[in-house]
């Protein structure tokens, strides 16, 4: 992609490599030993706060928009959580 052209969040190796750096952020992963099971089902992904980013990014990442979480305003992974989860009455994901 040219420097000029406007950015349209659709480079592979770019969308890799914040993948790659956003995942250490996480607040609960399915690989820690730790992992509840009722997480499973409260994934940032189907909270009613979560707004899922546009683009390639958006297949994975969103925003938190729920004011009471101490992850409002940040970039989540869909399979991240917190304890301000909100199920959306329609039980959707991402």
């Amino acid at each position: 992609m040219a420097e000029d052209e406007p950015w349209t969040g659709d480079d592979h190796d770019h969308n890799d490599r914040c993948h790659v750096r956003w995942q250490v952020s996480l607040n609960r992963s399915t690989a820690q030993s730790c992992y509840r099971d009722e997480w499973y089902e409260a994934q940032c992904g189907g909270c009613r706060f979560w707004i899922a980013l546009s683009g390639q990014l958006g297949q994975d990442y969103g925003a938190c928009s729920n004011p009471g979480s101490s992850f409002d305003g940040r970039v989540r992974f869909e399979h991240d959580g917190c304890e301000s989860f909100v199920g959306r009455a329609d039980g959707s994901f991402g």
